[in-house]
Parts: C-alpha cells; sequence; structure tokens
C-alpha cells in the first residue's frame, strides 16, 4: 500500500478577492453584532453605540502590521508566520501562535452559542441552558462536513451567506432607525452607569466584532494576487462593518431601553424587532442570525485549521494522526471543531467572549511589538502607527481586565491557567525538538 499524502494541500488562486472578504465580514459579522450589543451595553451604558467606532478605530490601527505583513508574506499560515518572520521558531512565536489559535476556535464557539440563543427565540423549547449549547453543537458538526469538501464550495457558501446577511443587516439598520420614535436610548434609575473603565472593557469587547478580519491573513496563499488582495481585503471587510455595526447599534439603542438591552444581551436584535416591527420581523432577524452565525463558523474553521496546520508544517506544535487518514488539514479541522465543541457545550457566551478578546489581544501586541522591533524596514512600516497600535491595545486590555477583576475574576483565572500550560508544554516540545536535531546532527557525523 502507498503511504498516505500527509503534506497541507494549498490550492493557489482558489479564493477570489469576493471571497476573501466574504470570509473576513463573516466572522466579523456573525459574531460581533448578535450577541455583544448586550454586552457592551452592560459595561459602558447608554454610550454602547459610541464603544463599536471606538473598537474601529482601534482595529484600524491594528490591521497596518497585518497588512504590511500580508503584502510582503503573503502565507497559508498567516499570523503564525508573521510572528515566525518576527521572532523565528522560538517560544515567543508557538506561545503567540496558539493563543490566536485558541482565540479563532473560542470565536466559533461565540458564534455557535449565538445561533442557539436566536434560534431559540422562533420555538419555545424549554430549558435554554440546556438547547442552547445542544443547537450550538449541530452547527458546529454541519459546518466540519462543509469544511471537508474543497474550497469552491466553502467559498461559495460563505459568499451567498455572507451577501444575504449583508443586506439583511442593512435593512433592519436603516429600517431600524428610520420607524424609531427618536435616535436615543431610555434609562432608568436601574440601569448601570458608564465608566471609564467600562467603556474601556466595552470596547476591548468590541474589538471581537472586527478581528474577523485576521481570518483572511490565513488563507493568503490561496487569495488571488495576494500580494495587492489580502490587504485589500482586510480594509474593506473592515469598512464594511464600521457601518454596519454603527446603523444596527442606533436601531437597537432606539426600539430598547438600556435595561431591555442587558436583560435580552444574547439576543438583543431579535428583541429589538419585536415592539418595532412585530412577529414577522423577529422572524426574519432570526433567520438573518442563524445564516449570519453559521456562515462565520464555516469561515472561522476553514481558516484557523490551515493555521494549525501550518504550524505543524513550522514545527512549532506537536501532531499526533490518532490513526486518521488525510492530510494534517484534515487532523487539524478535526482537532478544531472537537476543541469548539468542549467550549460550545461547557462555557456562557460572556466567559467565552472574554477568553477570546484576553488572548488576542496579547497575540495582536506581540505582532505589532515583532514588526517595529524586527522588520519595520523589510515591510516598510511607519514606526509611529505601530507605537500608537501598540499604546491603543495596552489600554483597552488593561481596561477590561479591570473591569472582569470586579465582575468575573473566573474568566482570568481560566485565561491564566491556559496560557501558563501552553507556555509549558510548548517549552518542552521546543525543548525536546532541539535536543532531537542535536542528536541526529552528533550522530550524522
Amino acid at each position: 500500500m502507498e503511504p498516505m499524502d500527509r503534506t497541507p494541500q494549498y490550492k493557489k488562486d482558489s479564493l477570489s478577492l469576493v471571497g476573501a472578504i466574504a470570509l473576513g465580514t463573516g466572522v466579523m459579522i456573525g459574531a460581533g453584532i448578535f450577541a455583544l450589543t448586550g454586552q457592551m451595553a452592560e459595561m459602558t451604558g447608554a454610550l454602547f453605540p459610541l464603544a463599536f467606532l471606538s473598537s474601529a478605530l482601534i482595529v484600524s490601527f491594528s490591521a497596518y502590521s497585518y497588512v504590511k505583513m500580508s503584502n510582503a508574506y503573503p502565507s497559508a499560515g498567516g499570523i503564525g508566520m508573521y510572528l515566525q518572520k518576527a521572532y523565528g521558531s522560538t517560544l515567543p512565536t508557538a506561545f503567540h501562535a496558539l493563543l490566536m489559535y485558541f482565540s479563532m476556535v473560542i470565536a466559533q464557539s461565540f458564534l455557535a452559542r449565538t445561533f442557539g440563543s436566536y434560534t431559540l427565540e422562533l420555538f419555545d423549547l424549554g430549558d435554554r441552558s440546556l438547547y442552547v449549547p445542544l443547537l450550538g453543537v449541530a452547527l458546529l458538526i454541519s459546518a466540519f462536513l462543509i469544511n471537508l469538501t474543497a474550497n469552491k464550495l466553502i467559498q461559495g457558501v460563505a459568499s451567498v451567506i455572507g451577501f444575504i446577511k449583508i443586506g439583511g443587516i442593512l435593512l433592519f439598520g436603516v429600517v431600524g432607525v428610520i420607524f424609531a420614535d427618536s435616535v436615543g436610548m431610555e434609562t432608568s434609575a436601574s440601569a448601570p452607569e458608564g465608566s471609564f473603565t467600562g467603556f474601556l472593557g466595552a470596547t476591548a469587547l468590541g474589538i471581537l466584532a472586527f478581528k474577523g478580519f485576521t481570518t483572511i491573513t490565513n488563507s493568503g496563499s490561496e487569495i488571488k494576487d495576494p500580494h495587492r488582495n489580502v490587504g485589500r481585503a482586510i480594509m474593506i471587510s473592515i469598512g464594511f462593518c464600521v457601518v454596519i455595526y454603527a446603523l444596527v447599534g442606533f436601531a437597537v439603542a432606539s426600539n430598547l431601553s438600556l435595561t431591555e438591552i442587558i436583560e435580552t444581551k444574547d439576543y438583543s436584535l431579535a428583541a429589538a424587532a419585536r415592539p418595532a416591527f412585530g412577529e414577522a420581523a423577529v422572524w426574519f432577524t432570526v433567520i438573518l442570525a442563524m445564516l449570519a452565525t453559521a456562515g462565520g463558523i464555516i469561515a472561522s474553521i476553514f481558516a484557523v485549521s490551515r493555521m494549525l496546520a501550518m504550524l505543524t508544517e513550522m514545527e512549532l506544535v506537536p501532531h499526533r494522526h490518532f490513526h486518521m487518514p488525510g492530510s494534517i488539514q484534515k487532523h487539524t479541522l478535526v482537532y478544531t471543531v472537537v476543541l469548539g465543541l468542549v467550549l460550545t457545550a461547557f462555557f456562557d457566551l460572556s466567559r467565552i467572549a472574554a477568553l477570546g478578546i484576553i488572548f488576542y489581544l496579547i497575540m495582536d501586541i506581540a505582532i505589532h511589538w515583532g514588526v517595529l522591533r524586527h522588520l519595520r524596514k523589510e515591510v516598510g512600516a511607519n514606526p509611529i502607527v505601530l507605537v500608537i497600535a501598540i499604546l491603543l491595545d495596552v489600554v483597552v486590555l488593561a481596561g477590561f481586565l479591570w473591569v472582569k477583576a470586579t465582575t468575573d475574576p473566573l474568566v482570568l483565572i481560566v485565561a491564566s491557567v491556559v496560557m501558563a500550560a501552553i507556555l509549558v508544554g510548548e517549552r518542552l516540545f521546543l525543548s525536546r525538538k532541539e535536543s532531537s536535531n542535536h542528536s541526529d546532527n552528533m550522530h550524522s557525523h
């Protein structure tokens, strides 16, 4: 029998510019606008629409490093390859790359539970704590089966869903603002008051609504004319989302009081549709949310499994076949979905989102520092923009950590334990690999 081909297989020019934009916006819109609105309102009060705009400003500075790197080094490894260019095949590269990997897996779980929360607005099945994760698990399994197929089908599904949800959400936002009594939000004495640290925390959380642009970088070697189109896809995706989030944020604020937004934080868009337009609008919004989250998961699994495959190929992470057939890409697809299933089953939306943003911001700071310290001249980056991006990340991360330390310290404990485990595990793996390479060199002599 011939040996199994385990090498990752990337198809050059298999993704168009439109397909790349669909992948990026698919993850961003799916994760951001449907579930984060209420959580951000809980942190920052009536200013939550402005927190989305604040997040967009920070992400615009953050995207600068990724655009410069992707123009110079388009790769299927995306962020993993960028970190290697900056730090070499070292512990910092492996550690921060895995933080990004886990933040993307967390994003899948966030999408899956959002799907469950909105779906239950159509069907009164009883216990939400049981059916939300069950529906999320079912969606992840379906997305896994789609990702076993060819790139063209994945691109086609993501593109169709992307266009439908962008049009639908734009319609929701425009109509919601037009027919609202006023573009403002009712507040009450019982509603939480905004604070500076709360606004910073909400801004950090809002970055989750935009971080899907990094999905595009992980498909760099498969996008047509990647030296131009990866950067263009990133900026176009962010621009789309800024407009959409601003519209929808004001639409929700105009149709629900602050207290109502917080009470329905896992499905606030559906709740906002009910008083303004009745049950028909609720059906429209829920179906839109189901399509958006489904498309987001398909796009995210597509990108993150390729990132882990590249890290495996770069020998930065351990890999076991577990007697599975097929290439490393298929194996990393399985690992990615299994981790997502566990998170979806056992963590609620707020904690999933918190873990995701902590991991992502730490990795993002490492990217900017790596470009500033080691690659600035190679990629032609402006050091002032890089320094501003680092400072903005540090400020919002500090604000978010303070908010969680005072409201949900368990999240910080879990994040610290996971990061410590990654650090120790990678240190042991890289040390053993170095010892093995040294031993092989001695034998060859």
